[in-house]
């Protein structure tokens, strides 16, 4: 039985396959959730834009822009979670999707009890993120605002994806401290995140290049061998 929260939750699923798009629609509609659709990457990216949803479902081969495209192009504008659906041959594009700010991944074929549980864990836990402190945190000229999602680094704003944010943002909160790579996982894509922890460390590599004077040498962003990073002041 669908529930209020299931009844104002709007969902866009994108995929070219009819046949694949309308058993989705199908489903999560009765499951009670609203849905919009797209066939191609780049209505993927005007849809989202104006349907403002709240969960997107986003194959990964899709024409006109693939679907790993249409995520990266979507991250510059909104945090909203991203199922990308890929084949078993995929893998690659997968970890990319990943890197590039998807929060999970579900595999063709794959049960449609399975599909509905992954989208049901992705919103719950989206709505029960805790809100946190959002005071500005300010460690060695390298100011992190959550209430208006902005970094600066020694006075120039330097943009970042909501993934490379949520990690700088868990380590400037625990400054001196070690934070493990699982801890990151959990606190940044979620407890039920079931990608590579590889992950995480492509991020912090994207992080230092951003914040640190020099990557290769980097004085805040600390890898504390077979433990996780820590951020130094």
């Amino acid at each position: 039985m669908s529930t209020t929260t299931d009844l104002s939750k709007k969902i866009l699923v994108v995929d070219d396959e009819s046949a694949m798009l309308q058993t989705l629609r199908f489903n999560l509609e009765r499951s009670g959730y609203t849905v919009v659709t797209a066939g191609d990457g780049r209505s993927a990216i005007a849809t989202a834009q104006r349907e403002q949803p709240d969960l997107i479902v986003l194959d990964i081969m899709l024409p006109v822009l693939d679907g790993v495209e249409a995520c990266r192009q979507i991250r510059k504008f909104s945090s909203v979670p991203i199922i990308m659906l890929t084949a078993k041959d995929q893998e690659i594009d997968k970890v990319l999707a990943l890197e590039l700010g998807a929060d999970d991944y579900v595999t063709k074929p794959f049960a449609l009890h399975e599909f509905l549980a992954r989208v049901k864990a992705r919103l719950r836990r989206q709505s029960t993120l805790p809100a946190g402190h959002d005071e500005a945190i300010a460690l060695a000229g390298i100011v992190l605002d959550p209430s208006r999602q902005q970094l600066t680094v020694r006075g120039t704003e330097v943009a970042l994806a909501p993934k490379e944010f949520g990690l700088l943002r868990v380590l400037m909160e625990n400054p001196g401290r070690v934070v493990t790579r699982q801890t990151l996982l959990d606190k940044v894509w979620g407890y039920d995140f079931d990608g590579e922890q590889q992950t995480v460390s492509v991020h912090i590599r994207w992080l230092r290049e951003k914040i640190e004077e020099d990557s290769g040498s980097p004085r805040h962003i600390l890898t504390i061998r077979s433990r996780g990073y820590m951020f130094k002041a």
